[in-house]
């Protein structure tokens, strides 16, 4: 791809560091930006640098915010005994474009692989715990994804939370095994939400 401008390259270049974004969707953002006024194109870098150096992380469950806690965490009429364990941000966003789950949720921060070097002191891990034990947590529900990482991930903690008086759950599995929660259709992981099974009879049926 030859271009006449450096700037124009360049600018294509870093489009094109994105994930799914290839050099002819890059070429087509960036001249779309060309398009448009100088004020469009410096509000647009202006929020994005913004949001890299402003955003925070929650104290409480690592989900994006604005300030030390999270607007779910915050909010006084989510279900704050229920926490819903995830993997990442992404499975927040999905589960919560579902509407039906009212509780408050845990950012893992990946799952448990030893092939690829991710082991339980890497993650989030030490955090759920303290959480259930100091908060008054009733349920815990596991929506990670259906794969034998995401079940080790599942029964390690599940093991780690042995001596706490809690209900552990896991979403059913509406969704295929192997599958990935971020691509599932809302009905599908709506369903699951609902349906959720007892961890213990889960793994045992493994």
């Amino acid at each position: 791809m030859q271009f006449s401008s450096s700037l124009l390259e360049n600018a294509v270049n870093e489009f094109a560091k994105l994930p799914g974004i290839g050099k002819k969707t890059a070429l087509r953002l960036v001249l779309h930006l060309l398009k448009q006024d100088t004020g469009v194109a410096g509000q647009f870098s202006e929020v994005i640098a913004r949001m890299r150096s402003e955003i925070k992380f929650c104290q409480r469950c690592f989900n994006v915010a604005d300030g030390d806690i999270c607007s779910i965490c915050a909010n006084s009429l989510r279900k704050q005994e229920v926490i819903c364990v995830v993997e990442s941000i992404r499975d927040v966003i999905a589960i919560e474009s579902t509407q039906q789950f009212n509780g408050i949720y845990h950012i893992l921060g990946g799952i448990i692989s030893p092939l690829d070097g991710v082991g339980p002191d890497q993650l989030n891990i030490e955090s759920l715990i303290s959480r259930v034990q100091k908060e008054k947590t009733e349920e815990l529900i596991f929506a990670l994804n259906p794969n034998i990482q995401g079940d080790t991930t599942i029964y390690y903690i599940q093991k780690k939370l042995q001596p706490c008086n809690l209900r552990i759950t896991t979403i059913a599995r509406g969704i295929a095994f192997g599958g990935e929660l971020e691509y599932a259709d809302e009905m599908t992981l709506a369903r699951s939400l609902q349906n959720r099974l007892p961890v213990e009879s889960y793994v045992s049926n493994r």
